[in-house]
């Protein structure tokens, strides 16, 4: 990479943050500092990534969320997540804890739930508690052993546990089942729970944000996506969720024959002195074919999402906003985006007399599907 397009490329990546880093601070609702935690802690347990979950247990400690609502969030979180995944995330909290002794750090306890009453009747409160929930009586005939589960159990003998409220218990199971994948119809559901069990429709809507913030894009995708569906609000199937920090431009219509998928170009810099600077936007699986840029080479800075590069003979690297690619010439290569996430990248044409661009076979569908 020679020195003037090296210095180009550190001060956009520069100007970059400083745009990101605006456009958070002016957004018009964010979840408090102890729902944000929570969101997180709850998404990475169902995720089953331990070694974040415990980076987010400690910040949420550290932000004031007790032990005893930690606990009591991956308790409850079994029926929905299974019991290695809430055993797991009750394991890393106790180690987080027990680390913070060691530094001299004791953290609150925290109220654990009151006693219920000799006379509690789980299922006549579960059933009560569902079906507000549910906003509707929910009978699964179906499975009448699971319905009585569900009734007993996880809205009668947990969610009477007050140390949580509603809300709180909602927004954990919202969060968590954005973690999976294939559970949209629980999801939607949960979104709807969420409302009817009294978290703000502003809270709601801040959710995909945290998510995006403290676990990732594909779980902040879900969530969204499932929350506009409920909202009756727009939104594109397979629409990017991440704020791009360029345009997404046009169909990239001009070069779709070398493209697996939609792309989307929008120029940046005209060409003057030869140096051509466009905003590449790549869908979930779009690819473009394995290719050659004869004498000039290209350089690659990727700004959203997540992507993929490879060279001919070599594995694939994966790719994430602030990555750079500097791509030699006559070197055969691909690049585009992961199954489950856009991606965009600045692409540079390193300016030299006669640079050309040669086309080759596409990336098949069975050697991109390997790659993880």
């Amino acid at each position: 990479m020679n020195r003037l397009i090296k210095g180009w490329a550190t001060s956009l990546l520069f100007l970059l943050s400083c745009y990101s880093l605006n456009a958070q601070g002016t957004m018009k609702h964010s979840l408090s500092k102890r729902l944000q935690n929570m969101a997180a802690i709850a998404c990475l347990e169902a995720k089953g990534d331990l070694a974040r979950l415990s980076n987010a247990i400690d910040n949420g400690l550290n932000d004031g969320l007790t032990v005893s609502e930690i606990k009591e969030a991956l308790s409850q979180l079994y029926a929905y997540t299974g019991f290695p995944r809430s055993l797991n995330g009750l394991s890393t909290l106790q180690q987080v804890v027990e680390a913070q002794k060691k530094r001299g750090i004791i953290d609150r306890e925290g109220k654990d739930a009151d006693p219920l009453p000799a006379d509690y009747d789980a299922l006549k409160d579960g059933t009560r508690v569902q079906t507000r929930l549910s906003g509707r009586a929910f009978v699964y005939d179906f499975a009448p052993t699971t319905d009585y589960y569900l009734k007993a159990h996880l809205f009668g003998d947990i969610f009477a546990r007050n140390n949580l409220s509603f809300a709180d218990r909602e927004l954990v199971t919202l969060s968590a089942l954005s973690g999976i994948k294939g559970v949209e119809p629980q999801l939607k559901a949960h979104v709807n729970g969420a409302r009817n069990m009294g978290l703000p429709d502003e809270d709601i809507r801040a959710i995909p944000a945290a998510l995006r913030k403290h676990v990732g894009k594909t779980e902040a995708y879900r969530a969204q996506k499932a929350i506009a569906e409920i909202f009756g609000e727009p939104f594109s199937e397979g629409e990017p969720i991440e704020h791009m920090i360029f345009l997404k431009g046009e169909p990239n219509t001009a070069y779709a024959d070398y493209f697996i998928g939609n792309s989307y170009l929008a120029g940046l810099a005209d060409g003057r002195g030869k140096l051509r600077v466009a905003n590449v936007t790549f869908e979930p699986r779009c690819r473009n074919n394995w290719h050659i840029h004869h004498k000039g080479g290209q350089i690659l800075i990727c700004v959203g999402g997540r992507g993929w590069y490879q060279a001919w003979g070599k594995p694939a690297q994966a790719l994430q906003p602030g990555d750079v690619v500097d791509i030699p010439a006559e070197v055969k290569h691909w690049h585009g985006a992961t199954k489950d996430s856009w991606f965009q990248h600045i692409a540079i044409a390193v300016p030299v007399e006669g640079a050309s661009n040669e086309w080759l076979e596409p990336v098949t569908d069975e050697d991109y599907d390997k790659l993880k």
